[in-house]
C-alpha cells in the first residue's frame, strides 16, 4: 500500500464508520472490504485507534466478525447497551439483529 493508498484507505474507513447508525454495528472486515482492501481488517482497527479525531466517530459500533468488542475497552459495551444493542452470552453482540452493511439500508 502506497502512502496515497493509505490516505485513501484511512479516509474511506472514517467515512464508513461515520455512517453506522445508532443501535447497529459492523465489523472490521466489512469496513476493510467496503474500503477496497478486504484483507486489511486489522488495519481498520489501527486506523481507528491512531487517527486523531477518530474518537469523535461512533467507533464503539465496530466489532470483530464474531461480534466481540475491543479488548480492554469496557466502555464500548456500555455505549452499545445504551443504544439498545443486544448481546448474547459473554458480551458478544447479536449480529443477527444488529449487523449493518450499507448496501442493505
Amino acid at each position: 500500500m502506497t502512502p496515497e493508498e493509505a490516505r485513501q484507505f484511512r479516509d474511506a474507513v472514517l467515512s464508513i464508520v461515520a455512517q453506522i447508525p445508532s443501535g447497529r454495528v459492523t465489523t472490521y472486515g466489512t469496513i476493510a472490504t467496503l474500503a477496497g482492501w478486504p484483507s486489511h481488517s486489522r488495519m481498520v482497527g489501527r486506523t481507528l485507534r491512531y487517527t486523531p479525531g477518530a474518537e469523535l466517530l461512533p467507533c464503539h459500533r465496530v466489532v470483530n466478525a464474531a461480534g466481540r468488542t475491543a479488548p480492554g475497552w469496557g466502555g464500548q459495551i456500555v455505549l452499545l447497551h445504551a443504544e439498545g444493542v443486544q448481546f448474547k452470552r459473554h458480551n458478544i453482540v447479536d449480529l443477527s439483529k444488529h449487523l449493518w452493511v450499507p448496501e442493505e439500508e
